[in-house]
Parts: C-alpha cells; sequence; structure tokens
C-alpha cells in the first residue's frame, strides 16, 4: 500500500472502535467520505494493547491510501479511561504514527460518536443497548454522565446479556414449577443441554452446570433468541418489555424533566428491526415529545467530531 500524502486541506480521520472489529473513514473538507479502512476489534479493554493498536493502525492506514495526511484524528471507543494509562496510549500513538497520522489523537466514549452520528445538535442523550447498556447524557458533543454501563456482574440491564440472563432464569423457575418448557425454554435447553432426550428435575442441574462452565457473558447470545420469540412466548414477550422499560429509565435518568433534545439508539438490542428497539421507541414517545433517532455509523460521528476541530461549528456532516 502507498503511503498517505502530506497535505493540510482539511482532511480528517474517524474511528469506531469496537470489541470485534475497527472500523476507519478518511473524510474530506467537505464531507464526503473519500476512503474506508476495516481491521479487526482494536478495543484494549478486550484485546492486548499491541494488538489492538495494531488492528486500529491497519483500519487507519487502509483509509489513508492516496488521501492526504489528517488535521484530526478521533478515535470512539467503549471504555475510553484506559487509555489514560499512558503505556496505553503511547502505544497507539506510535502505531497511528507510523500508519500515516501525524496530528494529535483524540480519545472519546462510543456515546459520543454514537450521538454525533445521528444528529448535529450539540446536547442529548444517547442510549446504548448491546452486550452491556449505558445512557449518557451529551452536552456539547461531550458525554457528562451516564447511568448504568456497570458491566455484566453489577448491571447493565436491558442489555444482550441482561436478556439472555433472563431467558435461562425463566427457564429454571418454569422447570422447578413443573412446567412443559415453552418455545424459549425449549430454545435454551436445546442451546444447553441438547443431549438431554427428557426434561426432569436433573435438567435444571445439568442447566445451571452448563451455563456456569462458560463465559457469563455468552449468555448474551439468547438475547436473539428472545427478540426471535417475542410474538409466540409470552416469557420471551415480558423479557422484551421490561429491557425496554430498563433502558428508558435509564434514558430518563439522565436527562432534565421535560427535555427535548434528541434520543439517540445505537447497538444490536435496540436497531430498527428489534422488538426490544420497538418497545423502547414507544415507551420512549409515551414520556417524552423529543425526536428519538439510531445512530447510523459510528465512524462517521467520530469524523465529524474531527472535523470539528478543523473547521469549527459549521463543518460539513460527513456523508457517503
Amino acid at each position: 500500500m502507498s503511503a498517505p500524502t502530506s497535505g493540510t486541506d482539511g482532511t480528517v480521520v474517524g474511528v469506531d472502535v469496537g470489541g470485534t472489529s475497527t472500523r476507519a473513514l478518511a473524510v474530506g473538507p467537505d464531507g464526503t467520505v473519500l476512503r474506508r479502512g476495516r481491521s479487526g476489534g482494536g478495543n484494549p479493554n478486550s484485546h492486548p494493547t499491541d494488538l489492538a493498536a495494531k488492528r486500529v493502525a491497519e483500519a487507519v492506514r487502509e483509509s489513508l491510501v492516496g488521501v492526504a495526511a489528517p488535521r484530526a484524528c478521533v478515535l470512539g471507543i467503549a471504555g475510553e479511561s484506559r487509555f489514560t494509562d499512558p503505556v496505553v496510549l503511547a502505544t497507539f500513538e506510535n502505531a497511528l504514527r507510523h500508519a500515516g497520522v501525524g496530528c494529535a489523537i483524540t480519545i472519546v466514549s462510543d456515546a459520543e460518536v454514537a450521538f454525533a452520528s445521528a444528529t448535529a445538535e450539540p446536547d442529548g442523550t444517547v442510549v446504548i443497548g448491546g452486550t452491556g447498556a449505558v445512557a449518557a447524557r451529551i452536552v456539547d458533543h461531550r458525554k457528562t454522565t451516564w447511568v448504568d454501563g456497570w458491566g455484566w456482574l453489577l448491571g447493565d440491564e436491558g442489555s444482550a446479556y441482561w436478556i439472555g440472563r433472563e431467558a435461562v432464569r425463566l427457564t429454571l423457575r418454569g422447570l422447578q414449577a413443573g412446567q412443559t418448557p415453552g418455545p424459549l425454554a425449549s430454545a435454551v435447553l436445546a442451546a444447553t443441554v441438547p443431549h438431554q432426550s427428557t426434561v426432569d428435575f436433573k435438567t435444571i442441574s445439568h442447566l445451571i452446570t452448563s451455563v456456569n462452565a462458560e463465559p457469563p457473558i455468552n449468555l448474551a447470545r439468547f438475547a436473539t433468541t428472545v427478540s426471535d420469540l417475542a410474538d409466540t412466548d409470552e416469557r420471551a414477550a415480558d423479557i422484551v418489555t421490561r429491557a425496554a422499560e430498563h433502558l428508558a429509565s435509564h434514558a430518563q435518568t439522565a436527562r432534565a424533566p421535560d427535555e427535548r433534545t434528541p434520543v439517540v439508539l445505537t447497538g444490536s438490542v435496540i436497531g430498527p428491526d428489534s422488538p426490544v428497539g420497538a418497545a423502547l421507541r414507544a415507551t420512549l414517545a409515551a414520556r417524552t415529545e423529543a425526536p428519538v433517532l439510531f445512530a447510523p455509523d459510528g465512524a462517521l460521528g467520530a469524523a465529524w467530531l474531527a472535523a470539528l476541530t478543523v473547521a469549527g461549528p459549521h463543518a460539513p456532516r460527513p456523508r457517503y
């Protein structure tokens, strides 16, 4: 690959750094996306620091092929406090320098880039419903306070992990009550104790043993099962309703009473086609007159935040 050319034309780079993938966008001064780059997960909270930095640099290097050297670079990442460690920050800065980034690097939260990708408004609320869950208040494009986001052990109510755990818990309760497994319980049992041909009280012990043998976060896989069965299984529907209520409550707690700034939703659990997302939108619509938006692409938000540092508040919104 050729190295990026030098220049000061206002090109910026925005990077959405995830645990499973990293996406980078080089954006021109008029907001046009010039080139994209992609790599594996680059979050140092999920991967060794050297590997994470290498992957982020790979995505950025790809986005800069044949593009003028950027004047600003913003990385959006969950758990951005990890970069308060000077060793972590220096590792990323060095890797990005070799990828063609000579400007300063700004680290912001995934909440900030998600909000910026959906709206040009400086203030509002963003709700993230993925493997984890958090609602954050955004003021002048920056996260100021947040609700939940405590991780699977302490919180993340309404997240994929929480939904999956509830699916297993309701399955256990039904088994202990001697109930015949419904669609949700049957799906949970098929995934956890597939070799057991009959359902009896031993099934309870086998289910508990099977689930505890896996990393706890693996429970998040049942979120898709719950969503798929929400229209046909009352237990799945109950979980969906409660997940949406948790997330709506988080959003309300993060906001001032009667506030009408935008509420931005992002994450696999609350996407446009998700039953949890639909329930959350309905709940929010009943409680606030604020517009509810979806975050299209965190990398676009990161690029726009970078553009603001170069061109000021009238920087064009990035577009494909």
